[in-house]
Parts: structure tokens; sequence; C-alpha cells
């Protein structure tokens, strides 16, 4: 069996509060994109894993689709047995895009699928709150509005980006999940100037967005990767309609009203950065 995990942004990102298991609440909007990776599993009469593409800078023992398959033969005992697992990365890591929460959660989705093995979707979702904080979100993958730390969802009604183009540029640098935290200051703490919940602001025209949607790691992380605030700059000043840091970086992205006609001069302009990847929604 083969899938193709594709990854997310986030639109608009609010740090809520630090909660006391040492978490944060948050309240963000996931998107899904169309960058993807590469998943195949089959069934095997011995457990293995191999990984090309993009490396991720983990052992194969630590790879979270080994975790995932770890995790569903320990619910399920010897209902599931061994497989042989290829995963192929194209999406990068380090770049507040979620490509690993997804493929863990297209690991279970598969297992569950290629085994019969009955689970439900809410099931799979109890599953991958187990293995990362917005993998949920990968097993309806639809755009959803995110609270808690990212695992409670509710499915929009619609996709506010449908239609429009999305650029995502990937410079060459990560910022971990700890150092985007490092210095936030949770919304209960502070004056929210927005004052507006993300669903109705994404109802807004998408001109608006730039003055009540935000990412609230972007001050701390721009601060420490100057290039990020750049890009995000440099979007704006070739057309993008919004801009913004997907997660927890480092992955700046713009929304553009079109296609046709901009795919060369856009990738062309930042391709001096890292990866650059567009496509229409």
């Amino acid at each position: 069996m083969i899938e193709h995990p594709n990854c997310k942004i986030n639109l608009g990102l609010y740090v809520v509060r630090r909660r006391n298991d040492g978490y944060h609440d948050l309240e963000t909007l996931f998107i899904p994109v169309p960058l993807h990776d590469r998943l195949e599993i089959n069934p095997s009469t011995h457990f293995s894993f191999r990984q090309t593409g993009i490396d991720v800078g983990c052992s194969p023992d630590d790879n979270i689709t080994v975790n995932a398959f770890k995790l569903m033969r320990k619910v399920c005992g010897t209902r599931l047995p061994d497989v042989e697992i290829h995963l192929d990365k194209e999406i990068p890591f380090g770049a507040g895009l979620g490509g690993g929460s997804s493929d863990a959660a297209f690991t279970l989705r598969m297992l569950n699928d290629l085994f019969d093995l009955g689970f439900d979707k809410a099931q799979l979702k109890a599953l991958c709150a187990k293995l990362g904080a917005d993998s949920a979100f990968f097993i309806d993958n639809k755009a959803a509005y995110a609270t808690g730390i990212g695992d409670q969802l509710e499915l929009l009604d619609s996709n506010p980006l449908d239609g429009y183009t999305i650029l995502l540029v990937k410079p060459d640098e990560a910022v971990s999940t700890a150092e985007a935290y490092r210095g936030i200051t949770p919304r209960n703490m502070q004056n929210n100037p927005q004052g507006i919940d993300l669903r109705d602001a994404v109802k807004r025209p998408i001109s608006e967005w730039k003055n009540l949607i935000v990412n609230d790691f972007e001050p701390n992380v721009f601060a420490h990767h100057p290039r990020l605030e750049t890009i995000k700059r440099q979007l704006y000043d070739q057309g993008a309609l919004y801009a913004s840091m997907s997660g927890s970086g480092a992955t700046v992205y713009g929304i553009f009203p079109s296609y046709s006609g901009i795919e060369y001069s856009l990738e062309n302009h930042f391709e001096k950065y890292g990866n650059t990847y567009i496509y229409k929604l």
C-alpha cells in the first residue's frame, strides 16, 4: 500500500495559556497543503524500516513512523503482523509543516486499512495524540480550527484558501519547538490586540488578514532568525495578499491570488534562501 502524507500550514497561531502539565494551549487553523512524502507499507515476515530522501537526523528506531507502528502493535497485539515500511521524505523537518505528524497519522491509517483493524476516526485521533500534538489533524486532513495543544479539532465548513496560490519558503535553517516557545508570553498574561476569533477573521477579505491574523511565535523566532522576517517582508513586496510563518517555523509562506504566470518569477526570487514550493490550493 502506498500513500502520500501531506503537510499543513498554520493560519494564525495564538499561544493562549501555559498548562499545568507544561504544555501550552493554542488556537490556530490548520490548512492542508499538497507538499507530501511517499509512504509504502506492506505485510512482511519480519519488521523492517527504510528511509530515503531528506535526512531527518534520527535513528530508524526513533522515526515517528516506527513509533506509530509500535503503538499500534501495543494496542492490537498479534492482530497486527510485521510489515516493511519505506518512507521517502520530501517535507522538510524543523519547518513548522507537521511532516512528521502527518507520517505518523498516515501510518496508523494505513495499518488500520491494510489489516482491517476496525478503528474509527475518533479512535485513530486518540492514538495520534500520543505521537504528536497536531497529528490528529491528518486523520480528516481537512481545514480545521484547532485548540488545546492542537489536538482538539473542529472542521471548517470550507477551506478559506481554496483557489488561491501558496508559496512556501523553507530556508536552510531549522527552528526547534523548544526554541520557538522560549520567551513566549501566553495571551492570558497580555492584552489581545486582535480581539477576533480566528474562525471569524478568515471570513474577512484576505486583504484584511495582515492586521487581524498573527502567529505569536514570530517576534521571538524572528529575533533569532532575521532571515525569516526578511522573507515575510519580501513575500509582501512580491504581491502576497497575506504572509506568515507556519507553526514554530522555519517555513514562511505567502498567499497569492493566482497561479498562472507567477511560478517562475516567485521561485526564482526566493530560491536563494533554500527550498521553495508553490501550489494552487
